[in-house]
């Protein structure tokens, strides 16, 4: 079963270049995303597979493609959200079993299949985002299903990365971060709630040419006390 909503129909009364339905927001910063749940309900383990273009943000090109009617709306609106096809690929994270691999443009373009074995009755949320060879982004982590409800705020620089973690309560776990390789990488520094944090390199994608990056997993434990380093996690390098 795949739980998403992408395309056009001409009978859907939904407004095709509406972001109001199916979506919800997040902290700025955070960028525009696919989710996506692929289930198998059989009662052995099953190979499931649906083609990788329709699991990405579309064009109003497309949409159009697709039957929808080019209004005045749609001429003055940015193609960039929610249709970012991004030409660096994409950012693909597995929620239930944090996983994280990059996918090059080349497989949209290819059409190619995103293929998940599955166990009897079992799950996976993938979070699908748009590559950005430029600057930090955050991936996802294993808090919340959205990867990105569970964030106050993201903010970045040349050389720093600082995110808010909402801290209404209790709880522990990780969150991933890309970030584009710069001078000084090597040697950065972590910190958690204002003491030194663990963080571990998850994956070092080569994002087209000349744009090389890591993936890192940085260990949260946030104590619900509401102080406002509670749940703060800085990169700094």
């Amino acid at each position: 079963k795949l739980e998403c909503e992408v395309g056009y129909s001409p009978r859907n009364t939904v407004d095709p270049y509406s972001r109001e339905r199916s979506c919800f927001s997040v902290a700025s910063g955070l960028g525009s995303w696919t989710v996506v749940s692929l289930s198998n309900w059989l009662e052995h383990t099953a190979k499931l597979s649906v083609s990788f273009s329709a699991l990405v943000s579309h064009s109003i090109d497309d949409f159009v493609a697709m039957g929808a009617p080019r209004s005045v709306r749609s001429l003055a609106a940015d193609n960039s959200t929610p249709g970012e096809m991004s030409e660096h690929g994409f950012h693909v994270f597995s929620f239930w079993s944090s996983e994280y691999v990059w996918i090059p443009h080349q497989t949209l373009v290819d059409n190619n299949p995103l293929i998940k074995k599955l166990k009897p009755h079992e799950s996976e949320i993938f979070h699908i985002k748009p590559a950005n060879p430029t600057r930090p982004q955050y991936i996802g982590s294993d808090l919340h299903f959205s990867c990105g409800f569970e964030v106050e705020s993201f903010d970045w620089s040349d050389n720093h990365v600082l995110v808010h973690l909402k801290n209404a309560y209790k709880k522990k776990g990780s969150i991933y971060v890309y970030l584009p390789e710069s001078k000084g990488l090597d040697k950065a520094s972590v910190a958690v709630n204002g003491k030194p944090g663990i963080v571990e390199i998850v994956a070092r994608p080569s994002i087209g040419e000349n744009h090389d990056g890591r993936v890192l997993r940085v260990y949260t434990e946030i104590e619900g006390s509401g102080v406002e380093s509670d749940g703060l996690v800085s990169i700094r390098w």
